[in-house]
């Protein structure tokens, strides 16, 4: 999932360099899940998950608002220690 947001010659690169995880990638991982944590409006039944691979941080998950989505990309990037922030979260679908 996280290779995702890599071109392929990166993808390779990187797993090549890190493996499965590069040291860091974990505490930074932590480190925005808790301050996502800390913001009301992204809590339930919002789901904001967070996956790092080399100091690039992966968001996914569901949000009801644009704004929503806005705020966990700027709380991402406000992170120290990250490097780049790779958004696909979606908006919730309340349609038919």
């Amino acid at each position: 999932m996280a290779a995702a947001g890599l071109g392929g010659c990166a993808v390779v690169e990187t797993m090549r360099k890190c493996g499965a995880g590069c040291p860091g990638d974990a505490a930074l991982t932590a480190a925005v899940q808790t301050r996502l944590g800390e913001h009301a409006a992204l809590r339930a039944p919002n789901r904001v998950y967070v996956s790092t691979l080399d100091g690039i941080v992966y968001l996914s998950g569901q949000v009801a608002t644009d704004a929503q989505r806005l705020d966990a990309v700027e709380i991402a990037r406000a992170t120290p220690g990250v490097t780049r922030v790779v958004d696909t979260v979606a908006l919730e679908y309340t349609g038919r």
